[in-house]
This record gives C-alpha cells, structure tokens and sequence, in this order.
C-alpha cells in the first residue's frame, strides 16, 4: 500500500495520536523545530528518523507547497470494507456517493470531525475519491479522527443500514423535506452526493427520504462541502 504523506500541524498532530506507530519519519522546516519536539522525542524513541530541511526539499517531499511547515510519512491506512452483517450503529453516520474532489472530501471531513460525527462510509469506485494526501491536508486531522469504510454497492449498504438508521440523502428536489422539518427521533445516516450531479438515482431512491437546505433562492444550493457543515451541524446536535 501507498504511503500517506500527511502535511500541517493540526494533521500531523491528528497522526501521531491515532497512529502515532504508523508514522514512519518526519520533516520539518526551522521555523517550527521548537513545535515538533514531542514527535521528535516519539520517534527518537522508536528509532525512526526526522530531519530539519529547507522549503524546497520540503515542498518536493511534500508533493506541494501547502505543507504548513510539517510533513510526515506514514503506513497507508487502509479503509475498512463495509460489512453488511455488521454495520457501525452510532448516533449519526455520514454517508458519501461520488464525491469526486479530494479537497471536497477533506473538508466534509474535517466538519464530520469538528461536529463529533465518528464515522464516514465512502462509496467506491470510478470517480470516487478515497483518502489521499491532498485529503489529509484540507481534513486538518479529520480524517484522523473517523473510523472509515467504504463499499462498491451504496445502495445495499443503505439497505442494510435500514434498521438502524433513517436513510436521509441531501437533494434539491422540491419533493425534500426542508432539514428544519426533519423528524429526529432516531439516527441518520445522511447522504451526500457528486458535487455536480447530487446523489445518483440508484442510491436516491434507496434512502427512505431527502432533504435539503431551506435559503433565499438567489443561488440554487451551496458547495458540497459547505452543505455538510450546515447539515453536520444541525442533525449532529442531539445525537453526539
């Protein structure tokens, strides 16, 4: 598997307190040597190497020059595959259906993170992004912080969440509930689709309702990765 090279602060430091044994060196540049040395200390301990290095040679390691100071390289997580006898059951799970942008992915992340979601399951396949580095870097460490599946069969795994969940997808339909007018009387599993085509057909018609963000209709809908914030927030809070 791929090793994940992690940048930024909030990142790294997401890193070494999940999967501190993952991490399998570091680099940094002088401006924050004296912001790494807990890492530094961690890894001196396990034998593993960390180096100060100027920008360029960090921005090369780094694969961009969006790297905060900080880059390390750790094992390739792997995301666990999505067990229909055995699903997560959690107050609230986050569901995903052709998200495309890795950037898009850790944003929805980082929010998940930020608004205590736990979990996050990733449909897989041809234009769906998984977690990269470039995911990594806009999570902030959210990505960190969730346990991850995915699944090549979205609309099964909704089926089998059926009992546990009220299967929610996020539309633009006039037929959606409008999300003040949702029922919250137990768990959801909310859906977010491509960032331009929404949910796809298959996986709408296996959700058990849709809903959408109530605005003024000067523009039609919000980013996808701004909708899940306002939806994170808003169905997040009595269940977390």
């Amino acid at each position: 598997m791929k090793p994940d090279t992690i940048c930024g602060a909030n990142a790294v430091r997401a890193l070494f307190a999940r999967r501190g044994a993952d991490v399998q060196r570091l680099f940094f540049v002088a401006e924050v040597k004296f912001e790494v040395g807990e890492f530094c200390a961690e890894l001196a301990a396990a034998r593993k190497p960390y180096r100060m290095v100027d920008a360029e040679t960090l921005e090369k390691i780094a694969g961009t020059g969006h790297h905060g100071g900080i880059a390390a390289v750790a094992r390739g997580r792997p995301v666990a595959i999505f067990s229909r006898d055995n699903p997560p059951v959690l107050p609230f799970l986050l569901v995903l259906d052709g998200i495309g942008n890795p950037h898009n992915l850790g944003a929805i992340a980082r929010s998940a993170a930020f608004f205590g979601a736990r979990a996050m399951l990733i449909g897989e396949g041809p234009g769906h992004a998984l977690p990269s580095d470039a995911a990594y870097r806009t999570s902030e460490g959210g990505l960190e912080l969730l346990d991850l599946y995915k699944t090549r069969n979205l609309p099964a795994a909704l089926a089998a969440l059926q009992p546990f969940y009220r299967t929610v997808a996020a539309s633009l339909s006039d037929e959606a509930t409008l999300l003040a007018n949702l029922p919250r009387d137990r768990p959801v599993a909310l859906v977010l689709g491509n960032e331009e085509h929404g949910v796809s057909a298959e996986v709408l018609a296996a959700c058990r309702r849709q809903v959408r963000i109530g605005g003024r209709g000067t523009v039609q809908s919000l980013n996808v990765a701004q909708a899940a914030a306002v939806l994170l927030h808003a169905l997040t809070s009595q269940s977390v």
